[in-house]
């Protein structure tokens, strides 16, 4: 009971910590290149050949982990001299910038406490406690995945309100009023559809699964 406290904030790191990498994985160039090389990804009806979302995703991607400013992806033309992102998307970006990074420093944050908590338990005599706050955290990222996961595959499967109505609440959170609602004629739209979304987070509860049910079988107590 004595570090009861502390375990329970193990618990409660866990879920940063799987979502985090789950995060991380998605920003890297495997997931767009993968999503665009699978057969059911929906063709862009304004142009935009696999090719052409090859060439401008990375831009969009790179500028939500670099230390680049808006201009990074305003001054992006096409070959007829037109921008690539209008004000709207630029203002959304900057948004998604700061987001994106703030979940970075999160993750950060919580690999460090992590990290300490074990060593402290290690050497403190709270080990066993730490070992069930892994195990309980597993589980609860275990079932937060599959909620995530089912919303996804109805949405995709069955209704595609199920997903739209999450989506939007999702954005709710973290953006405010319709800033991140565009033309399907936008660029961010062309390249990242609602498709990419859909696979998006059904990777990320994939990965945070995963981690969560190896968590929760690994560090489970011993008979």
């Amino acid at each position: 009971m004595k570090y009861s406290i502390l375990s329970w904030l193990v618990t409660i790191l866990i879920p940063f910590v799987l979502i985090g990498l789950a995060i991380r994985v998605l920003l890297s160039p495997v997931f767009y290149k993968f999503e665009y090389n699978m057969p059911y990804f929906p063709p862009d009806e304004y142009g935009f050949t696999k090719a052409d979302r090859l060439k401008w995703a990375p831009y969009a991607v790179n500028y939500l982990i670099n230390n680049a400013d808006i201009s990074y992806l305003g001054d992006l033309k096409f070959e007829d001299g037109s921008p690539l992102y209008n004000e709207r998307e630029l203002s959304h970006m900057q948004d998604v910038k700061r987001v994106t990074q703030g979940a970075l420093r999160a993750w950060y944050l919580s690999l460090i406490m992590l990290a300490a908590l074990g060593v402290w338990a290690w050497f403190g005599g709270w080990w066993q406690d730490f070992r069930l706050g892994l195990m309980r955290g597993g589980w609860l990222m275990v079932g937060l995945a599959i909620t995530i996961g089912l919303i996804v595959l109805v949405g995709i499967a069955l209704n595609p309100n199920v997903f739209d109505v999450f989506f939007a609440g999702f954005h709710s959170l973290f953006f405010e009023g319709d800033s991140w609602l565009f033309l399907f004629s936008d660029t961010l739209i062309r390249l990242f559809p609602i498709r990419f979304w859909q696979d998006a987070f059904l990777v990320a509860a994939a990965i945070a699964l995963g981690g969560g049910i190896a968590l929760g079988l690994v560090f489970k107590p011993k008979m």
